[in-house]
């Protein structure tokens, strides 16, 4: 079966607890300390694996933990590191976490490798407290905890352009005719469960990568039928080609279709419905003329046109009309933008999952007119972000937000361009 979700308990590794012991030897009556540090837990790592192309693999296991890091040891020996946990996903897959919906990493582009949970640091053993006051000390510092977090994994499918349409119209069809896919093709009246990607190789032009998308039927933005498993991965294309039977081989109203495709579209998201669309009128080597004078591609041509979709006759069986099909849609993609849909991050596990219970004062200092936020949570997060970097600032940013710390600058009444210290950094205020 076709997995495009599953939902996964992760967790990085303990790092090792520092050894507290002291050297012991013949003739080395008082030796000093030797406790050894403890090694760092393994971190989980998700990188792209370009052979996989669903999610099968974590519906069967659910659960996955890095290795822990071993304790110290006496004679200054330390811990063995955890072992790293790889996940591997195909390419297009989202990662978030599952009790907020909010978005991790987007597995996509040039995202390849993301590191998710860094492994806990060891912790250091008592030979490192030794002083010229305390000799012999008989601590040592412990591990750091693991981090869990609960996943959901989405695999929308990367594609610049998307059939799709009503069971049976020709989608799979019309993808095996102009590209290197070999979906099973049969005379179903249900839908093909899994997307089929294909790239489309043209002469004098840039080819494209075409996606034949889940089957669609009313009620899919509600989640009836395959419902989100269709619309989700029509998320990321660019342009879309909306199938439909203009002979009517199944007594379906070619017109009717797109307005219930394009419902569901709008429904589940309007930006979706709002991207470059075309039609393609398949099966027209089907339509005999039964002298009522109905035209079924002129129909769709008079509804449709005027709101700016082009209709084009096919016949995905002997080829007809599909090259002027082709390199309309390559002038699509050229009129719109090249940059490929990604998702941005929403939330970071780096801080979030970090000392959350330590605490911080947001004070105003009178004196020199600005507002001071301290205390060991602060310290930390400015310890291992890089507000100069784009990302680190943006991690700055949530950070403040998510933690309540502008909620509570502005309850003490900060205007914008006032200033804002921590720990000798100073920052000017801006909604």
């Amino acid at each position: 079966m076709f997995a495009d979700r599953a939902k996964i308990y992760v967790r990085s590794g303990k790092g090792g607890d520092g050894h507290v012991s002291f050297r012991r030897e013949k003739y080395v009556p008082n030796g000093g300390p030797d406790g050894g540090d403890g090694g760092d837990g393994g971190s989980v790592i998700l990188v792209v694996d370009e052979g996989m192309n669903t999610l099968s693999d974590y519906r069967h296991v659910r659960k996955y933990r890095a290795g822990d890091g071993e304790n110290g040891a006496k004679r200054n020996c330390r811990g063995k590191n955890g072992n790293d946990l790889i996940l591997k996903l195909p390419a297009g897959t989202v990662v978030k976490e599952w009790e907020s919906g909010k978005v991790i990493t987007d597995m996509s582009g040039d995202n390849k490798r993301f590191v998710l949970l860094q492994g806990g640091r060891g912790g250091n053993g008592n030979q490192h407290y030794a002083t010229s006051t305390m000799q012999a000390p008989k601590y040592a510092q412990p591990g750091q905890p693991a981090k869990e977090l609960e996943l959901g994994l989405e695999l929308k499918v990367i594609a610049d352009v998307g059939l799709v349409g009503f069971p049976n119209v020709g989608k799979s069809t019309l993808l095996t005719k102009v590209s290197n896919a070999r979906p099973q093709i049969a005379n179903y009246h249900f839908t093909t469960l899994n997307p089929h990607l294909g790239v489309v190789d043209l002469q004098d032009a840039q080819g494209f990568v075409m996606a034949d998308i889940p089957g669609l039927i009313e009620g899919a933005s509600k989640g009836v039928g395959l419902g989100f498993e269709f619309l989700r991965h029509i998320e990321r294309t660019r342009v879309i080609i909306h199938i439909v039977d203009a002979a009517s081989t199944e007594g379906r109203d070619p017109v009717a279709d797109i307005y219930a495709i394009n419902k569901e579209l709008k429904a589940y998201n309007p930006e979706i419905a709002s991207r470059p669309q075309v039609i393609a009128a398949n099966k027209v080597d089907m339509i005999f003329d039964d002298g009522s004078g109905n035209d079924p591609v002129a129909n769709l041509k008079k509804e449709f046109e005027p709101q700016g979709i082009t209709v084009y006759p096919i016949s995905a069986i002997s080829g007809k009309g599909i090259r002027e099909l082709l390199y309309a849609v390559r002038n699509l993609l050229d009129s719109v933008e090249s940059e490929p849909v990604t998702f941005a991050q929403e939330f970071f596990p780096e801080y979030m999952l970090a000392a959350s219970e330590e605490p911080y004062t947001v004070v105003y200092d009178e004196k020199n007119s600005e507002y001071v936020v301290e205390g060991p949570r602060i310290e930390k997060m400015l310890g291992y972000t890089n507000i100069d970097s784009e990302k680190g600032f943006t991690f700055f940013q949530n950070f403040l937000k998510i933690n309540g710390i502008l909620n509570q600058l502005e309850e003490l009444g900060i205007q914008e361009g006032d200033t804002v210290r921590m720990y000798g950094l100073s920052f000017d205020y801006y909604k």
